[in-house]
This record gives structure tokens, sequence and C-alpha cells, in this order.
């Protein structure tokens, strides 16, 4: 089932939204306006939750609540990562959600947090016990990043590929599982927090994961998993039947759909973080894929970081 529908990926991420076309985020303010306004007019009660955001920036909050895009969402999200890329310990996780809350009412959910193997295995394995301890109870919803390392031949999405460093090798090593699918350590500790924490895992187009996925979420007692579904992918050959077949692989659990990436050919500039051209098209997408994969029956509330969300199975392919 769809649980809630998410507005883009780290919109304050130069990697996620150009910046230089859209400094001050004014045009994402009107996508995200016009993709929430767009999903409620097709399903009033599916919770509409605001891209994670990385950095956990207060400012970017505000300027979003002064340009009135909160007035269509029901949560707002951070995105975290403490021990690779961010410049602040993970014991400061409770703070940094607080920082959020000080400026929103919304409930403040987790999307995206995780630890890589990059170093070492204990070192994931320590820091989803860690996260574990700091998040739940904390949040309405918690997404450990990722379920499966990302495969070597393919790249991570950054700006600067391979001359950020480490920092870029990093991307690669954040699974439970090997990219082979054998599991690392934390995978044997997955079980204990689930299902309080759930998972995100993007699958790319055709990915050939989605079943042995299915599979390993099941063995680890997954409920709740963040994923995508690409406007930008909307436009390959056999879209439509690949986004019926990843759906109808999810169906049993809950599931946040992100709704992100610009077609090159709607874009400002030919890249799939670029404003788009129109964002009432960005808009259609979504409320599109909404309609396609929900029922007509209503959901529950976002939920609050006290008293986390009861979810009926009402957003089903």
């Amino acid at each position: 089932m769809i649980e809630a529908a998410k507005i883009w990926n780290e919109p304050n991420n130069k990697s996620h939204w150009d910046l230089l076309i859209d400094p001050d985020w004014a045009m994402f303010a009107g996508l995200a306006i016009a993709a929430g306004k767009a999903i409620r007019s097709t399903r009033p009660a599916l919770p509409i939750v605001l891209g994670g955001i990385s950095p956990i920036d207060p400012s970017f909050m505000r300027n979003m609540q002064r340009r009135g895009v909160l007035d269509h969402f029901d949560a707002v999200a951070v995105h975290g990562f403490p021990l690779d890329w961010n410049l602040w310990q993970i014991g400061e996780w409770p703070a940094k959600l607080e920082e959020i809350k000080a400026v929103t009412t919304l409930p403040v959910w987790v999307t995206e947090v995780g630890v890589s193997s990059f170093g070492a295995e204990e070192v994931q394995a320590w820091g989803l016990s860690r996260t574990a301890e700091l998040l739940i109870g904390r949040a309405p919803r918690i997404h450990w990043y990722s379920l499966y390392d990302l495969p070597s031949a393919w790249e991570a999405t950054t700006r600067h590929k391979e001359a950020e460093g480490s920092s870029y090798y990093r991307h690669f090593h954040m699974g439970l599982l090997r990219e082979d699918g054998t599991p690392k350590a934390a995978a044997d500790l997955f079980g204990a927090y689930a299902p309080a924490m759930g998972l995100c895992q993007w699958f790319h187009f055709e990915d050939h994961r989605l079943d042995d996925a299915v599979h390993w979420m099941r063995r680890l007692g997954v409920t709740h998993l963040r994923t995508g579904l690409s406007w930008a992918d909307s436009f390959r050959p056999n879209a439509l039947a690949w986004f019926d077949r990843q759906m109808e692989a999810l169906a049993e659990f809950q599931v946040t759909v992100t709704f992100c990436f610009t077609p090159e050919h709607r874009g400002i500039e030919p890249h799939h973080t670029s404003p788009p051209l129109d964002v009432n098209e960005f808009a259609d997408f979504c409320a599109s894929m909404v309609d396609r994969y929900c029922t007509k029956t209503g959901v529950a509330s976002a939920g609050t970081s006290a008293d986390p969300p009861i979810r009926e199975p009402t957003c089903v392919p």
C-alpha cells in the first residue's frame, strides 16, 4: 500500500536540485505547491511529505513556510549521515530533530538515515544500533538507508562523482547487504529494530534486485518502505509496465513513494536536478501515479513524533 506521497528528494542539496537556476528555492516552492495540490485533489486523505532535507537546515524550512509550501503538506522530512558526510556527531540526532520542530508544527520524519561500511562493517553495525537508540520514539517514521549496496558498475547520484574522493565511494557501501546480496553484520541486527525502523531502498528502472529485496524485507520484518517513482523514467519505453511491476511487488509494505527527477527534455536545463519548464507537468505525474496505485478510500493522518500513526491498507496497486 501507499501510506504517503513524498515530493522530491533533498531539495536543498545541489546534487538533487540546481541551485544555480533556483538559488532561493522559489521555483522549488512552486513545484511543491503544485504537486501538493494535485495529489490532494485526487486523494484528499493521503499524507503528503516534503522531500527530506540534507543538510538539516531550519532556515530552509522557514523559507518553505514563508512561501506557503507547508500549508499543502502533512509532514516534513530530514536526512542525516553523521558518521559519513555530516559535520556533526551521531549523538546530536535529537537536537537536530528539535531544530526543525522549532520552526514547524508538522511532524518530522527521518526518511533517510544510515552508516556506510566503507571503513568497517563493525562501524556500520554500531551506527545502526546507536541510531535506533537515538531516533526510535522521537520520529513517527524512520527509514534506514539502505537495503543494498549500490552496484559498483552504477553511478552514485552526486554532483562531482569521483572528484569527491572517499565521500563519493561511501555511497556504494550503505547497504545492509553487499552488492552480491550477502548480508553484512548490520543485517543480523536490523530485525531487532523493525518494524519501528523501516527501510529506504531506491529501485532503478527494471532493477534486477526487486524480487530479492522483497524476500529480504520479509525476512528482516520490514513493514515500512520508502522508494521512488521517477518522472524522468516515465518517458522510457515500457515505463508503466515497470512501475506496475514494482508497485505490485511492494504491495504488502506500507510505502512512502517519492516523486522526483526531471526528464532532460522537460527541464530548464537538460538535467534531472533542473527545475521543470512547467511545474504542472510534474504535478500531473504525481497525481496520476497516486491515482493509479491508490484505492478510493482514505488513509490515516501523518502522525506526531509522540504517537506514530496507525495506517490502514487503503492504497494498493
